[in-house]
């Protein structure tokens, strides 16, 4: 068994994508961030699809490089084949959605890192790791670096590796067209034909456009163009045709296009043709890498290109194995796909970055509790918050499956201190104690203010209801909560609902899973629910059952305190951890009650306050681990 399915060489950048679409990119306004780069999409897009994924490629020793990096971990892509480039930057592109045929983009790759691979960044044993090595045709335009791809090639074939080459013909890259002219994909060049034919006969499989055979085979003429490079060739040729969809061969090149094995197309309107190739690769290898026929190949690759045209960005817009299996299923309701609310219920859930199977959180995102103890003042309250965060850093000592939970008025500084720390960071929206929901202040009035969050921030939500509500309240509130769940959405942003029943009426076995329901019926699907401790099995049981048949795919559950002593905690954590959707518990004042009272009265010193706060936590997180595992074993 490999360690490895495949592994990608050549570009990897940064995408800078122009939010405003329809505008000319000299008009754009703000950018959304990606990674970019085919060779790097297609590592994203075939660990998306389930295949054990790796890239081979150089990032500068900067901030852009280390988002490369870290979005590739996030991904699932290995990333031992990523070198870090001191001397050189991280490729940029600048791009924009103009309309359905124009789609402006400028490289900015001058001297770039990943064009500084080299053969001495191709180690043997990464290669015979893998069962197969896909570079694109852009490190064939260098000597430096196509030297790294043959002996890449070389390695493949002394292992027994399968070979497939993505010709991504980009003529500004290859020095034929000017740097405004990144948007053109075909410029005819002797030269450049020269160079792609005498390294077609490393591959197995051969993969482009039309326009792209054109310049493999040196000329227009489709047909004219494959037989050239059947004649240098053994490899099987799979030709794209946009909306005609793709076409393979595997021996002799017919008089037809039409006589090759197809796939299946998907009547899908195009929003963004930018990494569909991309996209269309991706599904490719999953087929052909688990063995599928050409034309199984062909419908999954056709299936990840409608994906990539329908949504903004190349590697957020690639599919998850399970959305590729429900639309192939379910096939095309609707043909804008990015305006399907089911399907993008599905890739947003399934492209979650983050392993938060279990979720031990410090609470500390109290707000009115802290402003009516005595001796508080704003500037004691944002001091004892990062005591409170150095407590949770202490406890996590870099660990994963910890979290806080921290606002951003009285905690602010803590807050931004958390950020890249590698805790999980939940964030209240509402104003504290409002019934019906009120907002904090600082999202505005539109909700606007979501777009200065950070993205590993979670949007979490407190509402107070009861099935007992009367309509209006109920539907005032559900409107409220739906307005922030689609910001956040919006946004790039996760979202946390807690709901507490038993501060409105009393509550019985079916209260909390009543709402849950509620919730969802009015088209709200948190990424997570927050949930009081419940007495009973049913109870529990009744509320699961709730999630998860109206999403599968949820990040799961967490358990409040509702500032119980430790001991009834310990009874509520042997009930919750039975269920294995309760990933784990967020509690507050537990934790720092004490010592807040303590340190905001001057009794106690920073560390002594850090020190009881850690136990504390520790101490819980201990207890929620003992009863999971009682309830495992």
């Amino acid at each position: 068994m490999k360690a490895l399915d495949v592994i990608t060489i050549g570009r990897a950048g940064v995408d800078l994508y122009g939010a405003q679409i329809g505008g000319r990119l000299e008009d754009m306004g703000s950018f959304e961030k990606y990674i970019g780069g085919s060779p790097t999409n297609i590592a994203c897009g075939t660990a998306r699809l389930g295949l054990k994924s790796g890239l081979i490629t150089r990032v500068g020793d900067e901030h852009m490089g280390r988002f490369i990096r870290e979005q590739l971990v996030r991904e699932g892509v290995d990333v031992a084949g990523v070198r870090t480039d001191p001397d050189r930057l991280t490729a940029l592109v600048i791009l924009g959605i103009r309309d359905q045929d124009r789609f402006p983009l400028i490289f900015y790759r001058e001297d770039c890192a990943d064009m500084a691979l080299c053969e001495g960044d191709i180690d043997e044993d990464y290669i015979a790791s893998a069962r197969a090595v896909v570079p694109t045709g852009t490190h064939l335009s260098h000597p430096r670096t196509e030297a790294a791809v043959i002996r890449a090639m070389d390695l493949a074939r002394k292992h027994g590796l399968r070979t497939a080459l993505d010709i991504d013909y980009r003529p500004n890259l290859w020095g034929v067209a000017a740097h405004g002219d990144g948007e053109s994909r075909f410029v005819a060049s002797d030269a450049v034909t020269a160079k792609l034919q005498s390294t077609l006969h490393y591959f197995d499989l051969i993969v482009g456009t039309e326009e792209e055979f054109h310049i493999a085979g040196g000329t227009t003429d489709t047909l004219a163009a494959l037989r050239a490079v059947r004649a240098v060739s053994d490899a099987t040729l799979v030709c794209k045709r946009g909306a005609a969809g793709a076409v393979a061969f595997e021996g002799a090149i017919p008089d037809n296009l039409d006589a090759g094995q197809t796939g299946p197309g998907f009547p899908i309107e195009v929003f963004n043709v930018l990494g569909a190739g991309d996209g269309f690769m991706s599904g490719l290898l999953k087929g052909w890498l688990d063995g599928a026929d050409w034309p199984t190949a062909l419908k999954y690759a056709n299936a990840c290109g409608a994906f990539a045209v329908s949504r903004h960005g190349c590697t957020p817009a690639y599919p998850s194995l399970a959305e590729l299996e429900f639309f192939l299923d379910c096939g095309v309701p609707r043909p804008d796909l990015r305006n399907d609310a089911t399907l993008n219920q599905i890739h947003w859930a399934t492209t979650r970055h983050g392993d938060w199977s279990t979720l031990r959180t410090f609470a500390f995102d109290h707000r009115k509790q802290l402003e009516e103890m005595p001796g508080y003042t704003p500037e004691k309250g944002a001091a004892f918050k990062e005591l409170c965060l150095d407590a949770a850093l202490a406890v996590a000592e870099g660990r994963g499956g910890y979290g806080i939970l921290c606002d951003n008025r009285i905690g602010r500084t803590a807050l931004h201190r958390a950020s890249g720390s590698g805790l999980w960071i939940g964030r209240p929206a509402e104003w504290p104690g409002a019934r019906p929901i009120a907002f904090e202040p600082d999202l505005g009035d539109d909700l606007g203010g979501l777009c200065e969050w950070p993205r590993d921030n979670v949007v979490k939500l407190l509402v107070f209801c009861h099935p007992d509500d009367d309509a209006e309240t109920r539907a005032l509130q559900e409107r409220r909560v739906r307005r922030l769940f689609t910001a956040a959405r919006r946004n790039g942003l996760e979202f946390l609902l807690e709901v507490i029943p038993s501060k409105v009426a009393a509550v019985d076995d079916a209260t909390t899973a009543t709402l849950i329901q509620q919730f969802y019926d009015a088209g709200i699907y948190p990424d997570w629910w927050k949930l009081e401790p419940m007495t009973t099995d049913t109870a529990w049981q009744q509320a699961v059952a709730a999630i998860e048949r109206n999403d599968p795919h949820t990040r799961g559950i967490v358990v409040l305190g509702l500032d119980a002593p430790e001991a009834d905690l310990a009874e509520s954590f042997a009930r919750a951890a039975k269920q294995p959707l309760v990933r784990g518990f967020a509690v507050g004042r537990t934790i720092f009650g004490h010592a807040a009272r303590a340190w905001m009265a001057g009794e106690i010193t920073n560390a002594a306050a850090v020190a009881q706060m850690t136990d504390r936590f520790r101490t819980l997180c201990t207890i929620w681990d003992t009863a999971r595992e009682a309830a495992i074993s």
